[in-house]
C-alpha cells in the first residue's frame, strides 16, 4: 500500500523530508537561465529538476511537484511536469502531485484519471475538498483501484488560512477540525500496517497548536506538512505533526533546497544536497530515531 511504502522509505532513510520541485524560472542558476521561448524554458526547468533529483534521491523519500510552476509555461511546461514525474519515479522517489484539484463528481473523475492514470502518473495528489464528499469520492475510488493516496487541505500554512479554517461552527468545532474529521471518515478502513490510511491531510508547520490538535484528533491520518523554512516553520514547531515513533508525517521544503546555492555557493545540486542533509539533521534533533 502506498502509505506503507512512504512510511518504510522514511524509516529506511531516517528522513521525513519531501523536496518541493516548485521550480520557478527565477530559481534557475545562470547557466540554465535566459531561455528565449517556452520550450527552452521548460527544458531548462527539467534539466534543473533532474539535477536536484540526482543530488537527493538517496537521502530523501519523496518529491512534491507543484503544477502551477509548469502550467505557466503552457503545453511545454506540462511536458516538463510529466518528465519530472517520470525521472523522480525512475530514481525510486515517491511523487506527490501538488495540484489541489477538486470539482463536482464528473469533473473530479477526470482529474483523478489524469493524475492517477497515464497523463501524470503520481503516487499522491493534493485535493481541495471544500466542495464536499461528491467532489472527493472519484479520487477515493481511483486511489483504491490503483493504490494511490490523497493529501486533503485541512489546516494550511498561509498567513490568512484562519479567516475561514479557524472559524467556529455551531457544534463547537472549527472548520479545520470539521474537515479533519471528514478526512478521517474518508480514509476509514484503509489503514496500512503502520496504522495510517491512504487519505492524508495537509497541515501547516506554521500553526503548531492547531497541528497538535489535529494530530490527537486524527491518529490514523498521515500529514503532509508545508511551511518549513522559507515560510517560517522549524523542526521544533512541527514535531507535534508526527505520531508514535516519529512516523505519520512528511515535511516539505521547496525554496530552501532549490535555491540553497545562492547562500552556500557551489553548484546548485551540491548546495541542494547539503541543505537536504541539514534539514534531515534538524528533524532528527527533535524526532530522534524514526521507527514503525
Amino acid at each position: 500500500m502506498i502509505v506503507d511504502r512512504l512510511t518504510e522509505a522514511i524509516i529506511a532513510m531516517q528522513n521525513p523530508t519531501c523536496v518541493g520541485l516548485d521550480t520557478a524560472l527565477s530559481y534557475l542558476p545562470e547557466e540554465l537561465s535566459g531561455a528565449k521561448d517556452a520550450r527552452a524554458a521548460a527544458d531548462a526547468v527539467l534539466t534543473f529538476n533532474r539535477g536536484i533529483v540526482d543530488a537527493v534521491a538517496d537521502i530523501v523519500p519523496a518529491v512534491k511537484i507543484q503544477i502551477a510552476y509548469y502550467e505557466e509555461l503552457g503545453a511545454e511546461g506540462l511536458r516538463a511536469f510529466r518528465g519530472t514525474i517520470d525521472y523522480a519515479r525512475g530514481k525510486g522517489l515517491i511523487v506527490i502531485a501538488d495540484a489541489k484539484r477538486n470539482d463536482i463528481g464528473a469533473t473530479a473523475s477526470r482529474y483523478a484519471s489524469a493524475f492517477f492514470g497515464e497523463a501524470f502518473p503520481s503516487d499522491f495528489l493534493t485535493v481541495n475538498a471544500y466542495l464536499g464528499t461528491d467532489g472527493v469520492l472519484p479520487f477515493l475510488g481511483a486511489c483504491t483501484e490503483r493504490d494511490r493516496g490523497l493529501f486533503v487541505l485541512v489546516k494550511t500554512s498561509n498567513p490568512s488560512s484562519g479567516e475561514l479554517q479557524d472559524r467556529v461552527l455551531a457544534d463547537g468545532r472549527t472548520v479545520y477540525e470539521c474537515m479533519g474529521d471528514m478526512v478521517a471518515g474518508w480514509g476509514a478502513g484503509t489503514e496500512g500496517r503502520y496504522g495510517y490510511t491512504r487519505v492524508g491531510a495537509v497541515v501547516g508547520a506554521t500553526y503548531p497548536e492547531q497541528a497538535k490538535t489535529l494530530r490527537a484528533r486524527l491518529p490514523h491520518t498521515f500529514f503532509l506538512v508545508p511551511g518549513y523554512g522559507a515560510q517560517g516553520g522549524d523542526a521544533e514547531m512541527l514535531k507535534s505533526c508526527f505520531g508514535a515513533g516519529g512516523t505519520g508525517a512528511i515535511v516539505n521544503n521547496s525554496r530552501g533546497i532549490l535555491c540553497a546555492y545562492r547562500k552556500r555557493g557551489g553548484t546548485y545540486a551540491e548546495a541542494a544536497r547539503a541543505a537536504a542533509l541539514d534539514m534531515r539533521s534538524d528533524l532528527r534533533s527533535v524526532l530522534g530515531e524514526i521507527h514503525g
